[in-house]
């Protein structure tokens, strides 16, 4: 293992072990390369049979049921104890930009029916300034045939670039996200207000969520390359 993935294994463990709440009964479990580990920690405890995890889309789900944890839906429990989730770039007020693995708007929303908030990451993921380390831009969940409008708008605000995702050789077309619509990648370069660029972009017809995380997290944890862990808190 290397010093970066091990790393994240202790930054997942201790992100688990410090912030657990002894008497969960829901747990949302994120997706990312540092979510492997948390999903292998909390399945290691010894009351996995007491809570229920709410996946974030298709890998989380997989993550809860490779790791011997019961498996729900925010449907049946849209009341959540703790969550745990990665991200693609964090500020040091702890907002986010998340999406870059198209799950943005089930990774929100069971952040946002979390008592708490837990991101687990890896060095490269800090930022002094949202969009100075994730240069590929706000990932942005629309309805399929809003994407020429939307990019439109987007410009309109402010947006020196903006991609219609691909799905890559995988795939002709776009990226279909797990609710069936298309994403949008809008590069807004340094954002320093990132909630005033979140209610903008959600204000237009035909986004569904954006990849702006805001006061939502309570605390990060980032494995560090030299095999330390660090962390932030709000």
């Amino acid at each position: 293992m290397s010093s970066v993935e091990s790393a994240k294994k202790l930054a997942a463990y201790r992100a688990v072990d410090e912030n657990f709440p002894p008497a969960a009964k829901v747990v949302g479990i994120g997706s990312g390369s540092t979510v492997i580990y948390v999903a292998e920690r909390i399945g290691q405890l010894d009351n996995k049979s007491d809570f229920v995890c709410i996946p974030t889309g298709f890998q989380s789900q997989q993550l809860i049921i490779d790791n011997g944890l019961r498996l729900g839906t925010i449907e049946q429990f849209p009341h959540i104890d703790i969550a745990f989730d990665g991200a693609d770039e964090v500020a040091p007020n702890l907002d986010c930009i998340k999406g870059g693995g198209a799950c943005l708007f089930q990774e929100k929303l069971v952040a946002a029916a979390a008592d708490k908030f837990i991101v687990v990451a890896d060095y490269r993921k800090k930022s002094e300034v949202l969009g100075r380390q994730w240069t590929q831009g706000i990932p942005i969940e629309i309805v399929p045939n809003a994407y020429a409008k939307v990019i439109n708008d987007l410009k309109k605000l402010g947006a020196k670039k903006v991609d219609l995702r691909s799905g890559g050789k995988a795939k002709a077309g776009p990226v279909i996200t797990d609710n069936h619509n298309f994403l949008l990648d809008a590069d807004f370069g340094d954002v320093k207000d990132a909630k005033k660029l979140h209610d903008e972009i959600k204000a237009l017809v035909g986004v569904v969520e954006t990849g702006l995380f805001t006061d939502l997290a309570q605390k990060a944890y980032f494995g560090e390359e030299n095999g330390e862990v660090s962390t932030w808190t709000k």
